[in-house]
């Protein structure tokens, strides 16, 4: 195996549906330039929307796993996601401290809001895997059960990773808030400070295998030497491309898998050359379609057109700068591909419903 290719171990379940657990870290690290290395914990008997069973693997077995992958050399980065046997977390630590870069994403609730953590395992999270976070990640619904308190603003959001970050681990990632209208909100707290996220595709963040695809290409890019805010910037424009805005085709038959491939490929696109081209023309020229066939499948995939995607994605893109970065607005409209700064506050305004400064200003919260 080429040695170009860092080693990222990742502790997880299985999923029989690939789209979550081991099989999608796999896919993902690999994808990153990583070299996947994995303990397989439990095995989850799932359709995607509903967890059928969950079994979970004996401690020694997860334990001899871990040790064997090890063997050779040691991971950069470990991803720890759903381990639910109290004593088999117990026993992470003393092979985890290690390994420079570790993110854990304990799995309290499935990605229908049901809980699959018992009070025990996620006491023994507590205890023993979250103090050796270089990152965590969870749910907002899951940082209230384990903080016991209800998140429903920006403000609580911030108090109850700060509180995490107290409890031991370095950075906190929160997904999944609801904190304005129409709207996903993300918090990412690390010793540098905080920068709020938002997205207006809500169904595809909260999608079947997203957080564990996440958690997975972020350690990948700790492997690969990215500090925290890079690699969290990183993972997200890989899961904006190939996971978040990404399809599946839901029918048989070779149209439906032509529909799948013309969408995902345009997905990618946008993803390259979202801050050059702002022309739907000229993805549909490279993806060998005409415009009005690109939104037919658009519509079909997702209910949206070609220019509302490539929208969501600079508004996403224009969010994040004006909220993380010390550019001047008229820089920012640059860097986006705007011909001028007074196109991309009307761009900003119209989708967001105040202009960028305002937004800068009121530290992302302004409608």
């Amino acid at each position: 195996m080429p040695t170009n290719f860092p080693p990222v171990l990742t502790i997880t379940g299985s999923d029989s549906t690939g789209e979550a657990g081991i099989g999608a870290d796999i896919r993902t690290i690999s994808a990153l330039g990583g070299r996947a290395l994995m303990a397989i914990t439990s095995v989850m008997v799932s359709t995607g929307k509903n967890v059928i069973s969950a079994h979970d693997l004996p401690p020694q077995l997860v334990s001899e796993q871990i040790k064997t992958a090890m063997k050779d050399s040691i991971p950069r980065a470990v991803k720890v996601g759903m381990v639910r046997d109290e004593h088999t977390i117990s026993l992470l630590p003393e092979q985890l401290l290690a390994i420079p870069k570790r993110v854990m994403i304990p799995s309290v609730i499935d990605s229908q809001g049901r809980r699959i953590l018992s009070s025990q395992a996620l006491d023994a999270w507590l205890k023993y895997l979250l103090p050796l976070s270089t990152l965590l990640i969870l749910r907002v619904k899951e940082a209230e059960i384990m903080l016991g308190r209800n998140i429903s603003t920006d403000e609580e959001l911030l108090q109850a990773a700060q509180q995490l970050r107290d409890m031991g681990a370095k950075a906190v990632m929160m997904r999944g808030g609801h904190t304005r209208e129409g709207f996903l909100t993300a918090l990412l707290l690390h010793e540098g400070g905080h920068r709020f996220f938002t997205s207006r595709n809500t169904e595809g963040w909260q999608r079947h295998g997203v957080s564990g695809a996440l958690s997975s290409a972020i350690a990948t890019r700790y492997a690969l030497g990215d500090d925290t805010t890079e690699a969290v910037s990183n993972a997200h424009t890989y899961l904006h491309s190939q996971v978040v805005y990404a399809v599946s085709p839901s029918h048989n038959g070779t149209y439906a898998l032509r529909s799948a491939d013309v969408y995902n490929s345009f997905i990618s696109l946008i993803a390259e050359h979202y801050n050059s081209e702002h022309s739907i023309a000229f993805y549909a020229s490279n993806l060998c379609v005409s415009p009005r066939y690109l939104c037919s499948i658009t519509d079909k995939m997702v209910g949206r057109s070609p220019k509302q995607i490539l929208s969501d994605y600079l508004l996403q893109e224009a969010c994040t700068l004006l909220t993380s970065t010390r550019l001047t607005v008229q820089e920012i409209s640059i860097r986006l591909g705007f011909p001028t700064q007074a196109e991309f506050a009307r761009f900003f305004s119209k989708q967001h419903g105040c202009s960028p400064m305002a937004f800068r200003i009121g530290g992302g919260n302004s409608k």
